[in-house]
Order: C-alpha cells, then sequence, then structure tokens
C-alpha cells in the first residue's frame, strides 16, 4: 500500500523569516510580508487548511530553506513516522519556491483565538531591520508545544478564553460546580503564561477601552501592555525588544538580590559559628584573632575555644582541619562543638582527644582529612597547665623579665584522623604567676618572608613576638601587631586559615 502524503502548505513570512510564492491558484494575500520577501498567505487561509485538514495541523511543510534566527532546524515528519530534518537536499514541493531564509533575531510567540482569522500582528522588524519571527497559538496546550528555548517574547491577548477551572466535589457525590476562584479572574489566562513560561517576557494586548485590565496585567506580572486596535509594527517591534530587555534586568537584579539575601545568611550564619568564651568568674584575659583564607568567607578550617568548668579549670583549645573550603570549615565548626560538649562533660587529655578522633572518623568526607589540635587545661590556681598536642605548632609562653619561648613538644602525638588507636600523652608544664599563653594554628607561621620562598617559621614567629612584647604591646594590641606584621612580611593576605587565642594572667 502507497504510504500517503500530506498536503503541504506554504510557512507564512512571519513564522519562518521568508515567504514563499503564492501558488497559480490562490488568491490575493492579506498579510504583508516582511521587506525582502515575498508574500504569504494570510491567516484565514491557515486556519481553513487546518479545518480541512486536521491531521495536518501541527505539521512542517516540506521546504529546502532553514530557520537561521534559532541555531536549530526544525523537522518534518511524514506519515509513515520518519523524520526529516529542514535544510536538507530534497525536491522542491510545488506550490513553495525554495530560498533562503532571512536570519532573525528575536522570536516571539503570540497566543490568540481570534477566529475570524483577521492579522493582530502587523510585520515585525528588529533593531537592524530584520525580520522578527512570530510562532502563534490558539491556546495554552499549543503554546506549550511551542514556547521553546528561543522563544524571546509572548505576546498574549487578554481576551484569549481561560482554562477550565479544576471542578471540585463537595458533598461525596458526582462531580460538583465548586471551582476555585480563579474561574472568576479575568487575568486567570495570564496567571497561567506566566507559570508556563516564568523566564519569558511577556506583553498583555487589550483593546483600547480597558486600559485599566491592561494595567492589572503589569501588576500580576506582565512586562507592559498594548491595545491591539492601535498596534503598528514600529511601536510592536520597540514594544518587544524593550519587554525583552526589562526581563532580563529583573531577572538579573532578582538573581543580584538573592545573592546578597544568601551572602547575608551565611554571614549571619557563620557568625554564629564562631565561639563565644565561657570565662565568667575566671581571672584570666582572653583575645584571639581569626581569618579564614577564603576570598569573602568568615569561616574557614581553623577552630577555637575556651570554656571554664565548674571546679575554676579553664580549658582552652586550637585546632586545624586540613585545607580550607567549606567542607572543612563546617568539620571544623562540629570538632569545636564536640570538644566544648566533651570537656563540660568532664573528660580532659588523652580520653577527650580519643573521643575527638571517632567524631572526626564518622564526620568527615575522606579517610585522608585530618585535623591537628592543642588542647590546654589550667589549674584553677593559674600556676599549671596540662598540655596535649595532637600535630600542632607548640604554644609560645612569655613571662616578665624572661624571652618568650615555646613550650616542649617531645611528646607531640599524631593529628587526628591518622592512626586508629593513637594516643595523646599530657604533660605538665609550670607557668608561674603571671605569664601569656599563645596558642596558634600553622597559618601563623607558613608565610613567606618578603619576595622568597623562605617561610617564616616557629623561630621566626617567636623574635617577632619578643619585639612586640619589648615595645611594650600585650592582648589585643599584641595579636593585632603580630598578625598585621606577618602579612606585611608575606607581601599581602597568607593563604592559610589563620587562627590565634592569648591567654593573660596578671599577678
Amino acid at each position: 500500500m502507497p504510504v500517503p502524503v500530506p498536503r503541504q502548505r506554504a510557512i507564512p513570512a512571519v513564522e519562518c523569516g521568508q515567504a514563499p510564492a503564492a501558488s497559480p491558484d490562490s488568491g490575493p494575500s492579506k498579510e504583508q510580508a516582511p521587506p525582502g520577501t515575498h508574500q504569504a498567505e494570510n491567516a484565514a487561509t491557515r486556519r481553513e487548511n487546518t479545518r480541512e485538514n486536521p491531521t495536518e495541523k501541527r505539521e512542517k511543510p516540506t521546504d529546502t530553506s532553514t530557520e537561521t534566527s534559532t541555531g536549530t532546524s526544525a523537522g518534518t515528519s511524514t506519515s509513515a513516522g520518519t523524520s526529516t530534518s529542514a535544510g536538507t537536499d530534497r525536491a522542491p514541493t510545488p506550490g513553495v519556491r525554495a530560498e533562503s531564509a532571512a536570519p532573525t533575531n528575536l522570536t516571539v510567540l503570540l497566543i490568540e483565538d481570534d477566529p475570524a482569522g483577521s492579522p493582530i500582528v502587523p510585520d515585525l522588524l528588529d533593531q537592524s531591520g530584520k525580520p522578527i519571527r512570530v510562532r502563534t497559538a490558539r491556546n495554552l496546550t499549543e503554546a506549550g508545544r511551542l514556547l521553546t528555548d528561543d522563544v524571546h517574547c509572548i505576546l498574549l491577548d487578554l481576551a484569549l478564553s481561560a482554562p477550565a477551572p479544576a471542578r471540585t466535589n463537595t458533598d461525596g457525590g458526582g462531580s460538583g460546580n465548586g471551582g476555585d476562584a480563579e474561574g472568576d479572574d479575568e487575568l486567570a489566562v495570564l496567571r497561567h503564561v506566566l507559570e508556563l513560561a516564568p523566564r519569558h517576557a511577556v506583553l498583555a494586548l487589550t483593546s483600547s477601552s480597558d486600559a485599566e485590565r491592561g494595567a492589572e496585567a503589569v501588576a500580576v506580572g506582565a512586562q507592559d501592555y498594548l491595545f491591539r486596535d492601535e498596534l503598528d509594527g514600529r511601536l510592536l517591534s520597540r514594544a518587544i525588544r524593550y519587554a525583552v530587555e526589562r526581563k532580563r534586568s529583573d531577572s538579573a537584579e532578582r538573581r543580584l538580590a538573592e545573592g546578597r539575601l544568601r551572602a547575608q545568611e551565611n554571614r549571619r550564619l557563620e557568625r554564629g559559628l564562631l565561639p563565644t568564651p565561657l570565662l565568667a568568674g575566671s581571672p584570666l584575659r582572653f583575645a584571639a584573632r581569626y581569618r579564614p583564607g577564603r576570598s569573602r568567607a568568615l569561616l574557614g578550617g581553623d577552630f577555637y575555644d575556651v570554656v571554664r568548668t565548674p571546679d575554676g579549670t579553664v580549658h582552652a583549645m586550637i585546632g586545624d582541619v586540613c585545607g580550607h573550603g567549606p567542607d572543612e570549615a563546617a568539620l571544623g565548626v562540629e570538632l569545636r562543638i564536640a570538644w566544648r560538649a566533651l570537656t563540660l562533660a568532664g573528660l580532659c587529655g588523652d580520653e577527650l582527644l580519643g573521643t575527638l578522633q571517632q567524631v572526626l572518623e564518622h564526620e568527615r568526607s575522606d579517610d585522608e582529612i585530618f585535623a591537628t589540635l592543642c588542647a590546654v587545661d589550667i589549674s584553677p590556681d593559674g600556676r599549671r597547665a596540662g598540655l596535649c598536642l595532637a600535630g600542632p605548632p607548640s604554644p609560645l609562653l612569655s613571662r616578665p623579665g624572661t624571652p618568650a619561648r615555646l613550650l616542649p613538644y617531645d611528646n607531640n602525638g599524631p593529628a587526628l584522623g591518622l592512626l586508629p588507636g593513637a594516643r595523646w600523652p599530657r604533660m605538665q608544664v609550670e607557668l608561674g604567676a603571671e605569664w601569656s599563653l599563645m596558642l596558634y594554628t600553622d597559618g601563623l607561621i607558613e608565610g613567606h618572608v618578603g619576595g622568597g620562598r623562605e617561610r617564616l617559621g616557629q623561630d621566626g614567629m617567636v623574635e617577632l613576638v619578643r619585639r612586640q612584647r619589648a615595645e611594650g604591646l600585650t592582648g589585643e594590641e599584641l595579636l593585632r601587631a603580630t598578625v598585621n606584621e606577618v602579612r606585611e612580611l608575606n607581601g599581602g593576605e597568607l593563604a592559610d586559615d589563620l587562627a590565634v587565642v592569648l591567654l593573660d594572667r596578671t599577678a
């Protein structure tokens, strides 16, 4: 049985950017093609052909032209189910002239259901004088099929019949007429279009006697409204370009506002995750400096905390998760909160660090992630301290009349997360009656000195602090001057996270 071939029809100029010549038996066209193109058959003829041949409603004609405005080729379907790409060489179709399409910059989707077939949209040209391609949909179902990514603007006739509201059953029997309030909304069809195409510009078309309805359409979400009985090509072309640019501007402004809100929320969250020392009743003075290595971040992989337990012991801790991204920052917060909870529960020394390692092993995203940590517990009288080191640099102790020095780190244990079942011995340290103890992460000592590759190191940091203390700096002033000088020596911002905690006791 021969395969039936559907009757072909010409594509109007406003739809494909070029108009084929009319067949000899056709009458004069009522639609004007864009400059430089042939006349196209009018909308009434298109609808008549569709009524005569319903199966041809969505079929593309076999044509040798290629749509250049969208960069994609339209497919042509046959009744046998095979698909052929437009632009492929084939025999010319009777009544259709094969010639190249005029390139277009904008594509418009017109949604209107005028049964008389009168042209609602005049000839349209973009800013460069090229024709604007217009697709026509008679209802929202067709609009959904034609609304592709290359559509820039939607022209919506507000006289279009709104979709029937959902019928609800309120009495448990058959269908009722309850519906929802949207069925009485004159702008229901516009609301449906805005839901269907949230990223597209929408121009509402209404009559000149119903300006109030057009203004309401803009309030609902349309970019502008126009009077359909006063349209001309120049006005409509300018309105389309304006609507597209306004939609782009609104979208960019919305994304910018959303980005600002997210940044503000992140800053509030990060500030909330920074510790609040619990030192009520302690004679010790506390100071801290914190600088994340990430640009525009408030929180990095370094973490610290200080708490005083009911027996008067002051516990201080500083740690560093390897890396300095958001995942490392989150893990550092978890370890800090776990340390505070375990400390307030009465754990210290090797038992506390062993439990923290279990937390790290369960929470880390990769088995290679580890964390260094220094924990100090200062006796209630303030003269002695217990020290546990899990891979960090040794704390710096300063006392009046003696130069600053590093505490011994011969019994330094491994970093958390490196060795299962590791132990961290607790060392006893004599502090004296008056002292200053500085805990810090390696971000303070790994900066460069000058323009070379030499690192500051612990020895350079010790000399720097000695000089600052000789100038009479203490507390916050000492930390601020130390961090600023380290940055200056590095020639700018440090690449790694940095945290410093200073505890002072005066006689």
